[in-house]
């Protein structure tokens, strides 16, 4: 059993297959195995490798210590650890990104045995939502009718014990990545499980009322144990009631992205739609790199925008509401290519997964699908007073404004000690920008797609 972005013994059909197959051979034996791929290993940022590496341990405690971690190319140690345990087949979850499905398709010609592919990390896989001439969506909300007309299956079951066998010495984990003082939630399988069972009994009821409240704990905060496969979507899905639509609906956002990657490879670091990427005109030069900066280190003095990307540094976390508003920020009021910001997400979030960074992305920079959004520009300060009605979630990452009370923290530059604390000016004006950026988009969909 290869193990990528299942990192759980639970609702895991790979898992079952390959167990399946090894009673079937006779001894009962199921080699579990890790590759540390240097591929994605190495461009990957600290906060996601410190989390995948808890995670690994994780599993590796609930087989009791006998996973097998081996380094290199998936290619070359995938058949050497087939030879070393006179195994039969090879088992995997199907992946659908642009890199694992290169990735599997070279493993498979190399192996001398079957690489089984069963189930993968969606309650519907890439490519099975279609149009009725068989073409794939765009658009969301089609996309949702379809993705609940089709259906998924119930969760798999547990395994039970499992004989699990290391057939030869484990190169066993790399060094630690440093993260400096920021502080991670619990990984693992259990404490997907754990966390998820909490929400439901506290928070899920309220979820549609609260969700874009960063100041509230109105989410889930499930999409770190998502992205490893601590737990699957499927498990969740089996827990919402009819209620639940709207949260439901933000797990088929997941699968709509990864099913627009699927289809689109080259989408992950190109826009959907190309004229962005070839005449849209963007902010260069030292002047690029200033703004870029203020943006990455939360001194953009828009205190919304600060707070977000001072929470991303600190929890390797951003809510989903502010997620777009530092988003449109970057794009429409500095003017800025999405896949600047994209790379940024990729590096410091422990949620980071291709798909929905890229496309999250290319939603509120108005190039990826449903492409009517470049015309919701947000007003940082107006999203401030509405979803953080009080000011808690600015000064909550903000210390030079925690000497202003309630709203006022939006709003620094009309208090008369407003910017005591050293808390920055304004590098924009944002309503000048969102007038500049509405005029290039204009331009741009006015010549040829």
């Amino acid at each position: 059993m290869w193990f990528r972005r299942d990192l759980r013994l639970s609702d895991n059909p790979a898992l079952l297959a390959a167990l399946d197959a090894a009673r079937a051979d006779g001894d009962g034996r199921v080699v579990p195995l890790f590759v540390v791929d240097p591929a994605l290993w190495l461009p990957s940022g600290p906060v996601r490798l410190a989390y995948l590496d808890a995670s690994l341990r994780a599993l590796d405690a609930s087989m009791g210590d006998a996973l097998l971690l081996q380094h290199g190319d998936p290619v070359e140690v995938l058949p050497e650890v087939v030879r070393a345990a006179g195994a039969t087949s090879v088992h995997v979850a199907a992946d659908f990104g642009p890199y694992g499905r290169a990735r599997d398709e070279a493993v498979e010609a190399a192996l001398d045995v079957p690489l089984v592919r069963t189930g993968s990390p969606y309650a519907v896989a890439p490519g099975r939502v279609v149009k009725d001439d068989g073409t794939p969506y765009r658009v969301f909300t089609p996309f949702w009718r379809g993705w609940v007309r089709h259906g998924w299956r119930p969760p798999a079951l547990h395994p039970g014990d499992v004989d699990w066998w290391t057939p030869m010495a484990c190169d066993g984990y790399p060094a630690a990545p440093d993260v400096g003082e920021l502080v991670l939630p619990p990984a693992g399988e259990a404490a997907a499980l754990a966390a998820w069972a909490a929400y439901r009994e506290s928070h899920l009821a309220s979820y549609a009322d609260l969700r874009n409240r960063p100041d509230l704990a109105g989410t889930s905060a499930m999409s770190h144990h998502l992205k490893w496969g601590e737990i699957h979507p499927r498990t969740m899905l089996g827990g919402l009631a009819t209620r639940d639509e709207v949260f439901g609906k933000e797990l088929c956002w997941r699968e709509f992205y990864a099913d627009v990657l699927a289809q689109s490879p080259s989408s992950a670091r190109e826009s959907l739609d190309r004229r962005f990427d070839e005449a849209m005109r963007w902010t260069d030069g030292s002047e690029a790199e200033a703004m870029l900066g203020a943006w990455r280190l939360g001194r953009t003095g828009y205190p919304l925008v600060d707070a977000g990307m001072r929470q991303l540094r600190a929890e390797g976390w951003v809510h989903n509401r502010v997620r777009m508003v530092v988003a449109s920020f970057l794009v429409k009021d500095l003017h800025l290519p999405w896949q600047a910001g994209a790379r940024e997400f990729m590096h410091w979030l422990r949620d980071a997964d291709l798909a929905s960074n890229a496309h999250g992305w290319q939603w509120t920079a108005g190039c990826g699908t449903d492409a009517s959004p470049f015309y919701r520009v947000f007003n940082p300060v107006l999203q401030g007073l509405k979803f953080d009605p009080d000011g808690d979630y600015v000064r909550r990452y903000i210390p030079e404004l925690r000497h202003l009370p309630g709203p006022s923290a939006h709003e620094p530059w009309k208090a008369p000690d407003g910017y005591t604390g050293g808390y920055p000016e304004r590098v924009v004006d944002h309503a000048v920008e969102r007038d500049a950026a509405l005029a290039d988009f204009t331009a741009i969909k006015a010549t040829r797609a």
